[in-house]
């Protein structure tokens, strides 16, 4: 395994960074986030991640155990918990910066609403450049 790593994936509303080899046992992300864009209304069926917004504002869906989607404005410096098949958006108010960390890049995201078309992101899409996703 290479000692230093980096990956960056173009996304339709900013970019990621990731910064962990892909066979490592945990995903880590560094995402940039452009103001008034927001990822895909998702869920995944296999990863587990937290979401923490460093700089900027922004807001966050997330399902509860009521299935009722709850909009929480983020905290910076918190991390948001988000389990596998819990429904979950990021919205960026201003330009924002995010961390991520979790479980390995496996199975399916499956987008429920996505402002730029794309369909669910199964692995075979999230081998090819920038993930499908083309400008």
């Amino acid at each position: 395994m290479d000692l230093a790593f980096s990956q960056k994936i173009e996304k339709p509303w900013g970019f990621e960074i990731l910064y962990t080899q892909p066979e490592s046992p945990f995903a880590g992300k560094i995402a940039f986030t452009k103001a008034d864009h927001r990822w895909s209304f998702q869920y995944h069926d296999k990863k587990e991640e937290n979401i923490c917004l460093i700089k900027g504002e922004a807001e966050i869906w997330l399902e509860n155990d009521k299935r009722e989607i709850e909009k929480i404005k983020m905290e910076p410096y918190l991390g948001y918990h988000i389990k596998p098949f819990q429904k979950h958006r990021f919205c960026a108010i201003t330009d924002c910066w995010t961390v991520e960390t979790s479980t390995p890049e496996i199975g399916n995201t499956f987008r429920l609403e996505d402002d730029y078309r794309r369909d669910t992101e199964t692995e075979e899409v999230r081998k090819q450049t920038n993930r499908g996703w083309k400008d």
